[in-house]
């Protein structure tokens, strides 16, 4: 249970941090440019393929997926987690973080990207319910696809997406339920 708190606890920081030197403000970072430069030679079709991760329809499809997995592992604490955990990341980020950063872009509250809270709360909550590499592989594909794409649409700031991973990550961590261990069996 430790061991997952730090991580939690690291991710957490450094959102926070992240945000700071843009708190308030409508400009890019010198990283922000960077990213935004390197996705303007992608097609408007590629681009909006690239976002499809963050789409509700997806994000709430592979919630059900976990939630349906712990189910069927007899597992209902974790489901009802696996429920819980993205819905509190995606709560605290509209109604806490994006009004205290007060960043914003083309007219909306940018830090940290509720697109990317939304994906990477479903995707980390998949991770730790499966225990899968492929999983992880995965997760980290779309991520890399989402942010591409939510940078390339001017939908985000690539430092929005890094805040709203780093966030994401720290709550489903923060929230995710200790595995209970059974008593030991009897030796003799």
């Amino acid at each position: 249970m430790r061991t997952i708190r730090v991580p939690a606890a690291l991710c957490g920081v450094l959102a926070l941090l992240l945000g700071l030197p843009f708190a308030g403000g409508t400009t890019p970072g010198a990283v922000d440019d960077t990213a935004a430069g390197a996705m303007a030679h992608l097609s408007p079709g590629v681009v909006r393929a690239l976002v499809l991760p963050t789409e509700p329809s997806v994000v709430l499809a592979l919630g059900l997926l976990a939630v349906l997995l712990c189910l069927r592992a007899g597992r209902r604490r974790e489901a009802a987690f696996a429920l819980g955990a993205p819905v509190l990341a995606v709560l605290l980020t509209s109604w806490v973080l994006k009004p205290l950063y007060d960043r914003w872009k083309n007219g909306t509250l940018v830090y940290p990207s509720g697109h990317t809270v939304s994906l990477v709360a479903v995707l980390t909550v998949l991770v730790l319910v499966t225990r899968r590499v492929v999983v992880v592989v995965l997760s980290a594909v779309a991520l890399l696809a989402a942010a591409a794409g939510l940078v390339g649409m001017g939908y985000h700031y690539l430092t929005d997406v890094a805040g709203g991973t780093l966030f994401a990550v720290a709550v489903v961590l923060f929230s995710w339920p200790a595995r209970r261990h059974g008593p030991a069996p009897s030796t003799g």
